[in-house]
């Protein structure tokens, strides 16, 4: 069905394009509009970016920064987080910058040190006093981002909980990557990609094309006995393919580590996993949890890498326990 509805699109957008109505650049005709396009959108303007924000609860609450996957994806599969408003805490959401709805940049101006100054600007645009706690909540490459800013701002974070990230230095993501995307998998999405381009080109910065292909490749991640475990289709705003690509450049050609400091963030941490997920499991948690001195680990009974969206009812009183007891 999923790839009839594509096939459809494409069809249709080649009609539009044979009868002259068809404009690549019109904003909001391949992918949803971004917060440059969209004034009704809420957004904050730091670090030179302007971000897609939401946020829940009481201001003056201990503050929870959630951190979506990707790089490239978005925040919207991980709402289900914003009940721990209703529990005591002010609920942080953003589209990473060139993710989701938040503004898109040139591949060569992404780096890790500028995300976690998105980072940094964005806790301090929300914060409203010296003394008010902050937790990390990151999903996947979120909870990689997670580890890379408490390895280098250890004092600024009073918690965090790391929720399957891919890997905390350039070795473990090349082990993950390897028992989780299948080489038959790249093959099969790289041909489908290739095939889109017979109908839809893209320049590098043209991100509006580059999206939508994007988005039309992602539906291999959840096929039928998939690795990760993951059930199904998950909801999201847009892709974000610059910024994906960058940050595969620069994990390819400069390599990354994450841990030099971990040693040092002495607060407990917390890591969960699914059940399901044959690629991560204990052993790969525990790999990632032996880099910090006081750390927990929970198997999430039932469910697979997107375990936030798909048993958050199991998932909440386990995330719940950890922050109340910091």
């Amino acid at each position: 069905m999923r790839c009839f509805m594509i096939l459809a699109g494409l069809v249709s957008l080649l009609a539009c394009e044979r009868d002259g109505q068809l404009d690549y650049s019109n904003p909001g005709l391949l992918v949803p509009k971004t917060v440059d396009d969209d004034p009704s959108l809420h957004s904050i303007a730091v670090n030179g970016t302007l971000l897609h924000t939401e946020t829940f609860g009481n201001p003056n609450d201990p503050m929870v920064v959630f951190l979506h996957g990707g790089p490239g994806a978005d925040y919207r599969n991980g709402l289900p987080v914003k009940q721990l408003a209703d529990a005591g805490y002010y609920v942080i959401f953003y589209d990473q910058r060139g993710s989701g709805l938040s503004r898109r940049h040139d591949s060569n101006t992404y780096s890790i040190q500028v995300m976690l100054d998105d980072l940094t600007a964005l806790i301090e645009w929300y914060k409203t006093s010296s003394h008010q706690k902050v937790f990390l909540f990151g999903h996947s490459w979120g909870a990689m981002l997670t580890a890379a800013y408490l390895n280098t701002y250890p004092d600024s974070i009073q918690g965090a909980i790391f929720a399957e990230a891919g890997g905390f230095n350039k070795q473990l993501l090349d082990e993950y990557a390897e028992s989780s995307r299948k080489i038959h998998l790249f093959s099969e999405i790289t041909n489908d990609i290739l095939y889109y381009d017979q109908f839809l080109t893209g320049t590098e910065n043209e991100h509006e094309v580059l999206d939508y292909k994007l988005s039309l490749a992602s539906s291999f991640s959840y096929t039928e006995g998939n690795d990760e475990g993951i059930e199904g289709p998950s909801p999201f705003w847009r892709n974000g393919a610059a910024v994906l690509n960058a940050f595969v450049d620069i994990s390819e050609n400069e390599g990354f580590d994450f841990t030099t400091n971990l040693h040092q963030y002495t607060t407990p941490v917390l890591f969960i996993y699914g059940e399901n997920n044959q690629s991560y499991g204990r052993n790969f948690a525990q790999k990632e949890a032996d880099f910090f001195p006081n750390a927990a680990i929970v198997q999430i009974d039932d469910t697979g890498h997107e375990m936030i969206y798909f048993k958050w009812d199991s998932v909440y009183p386990v995330v719940l326990n950890y922050l109340n007891t910091l």
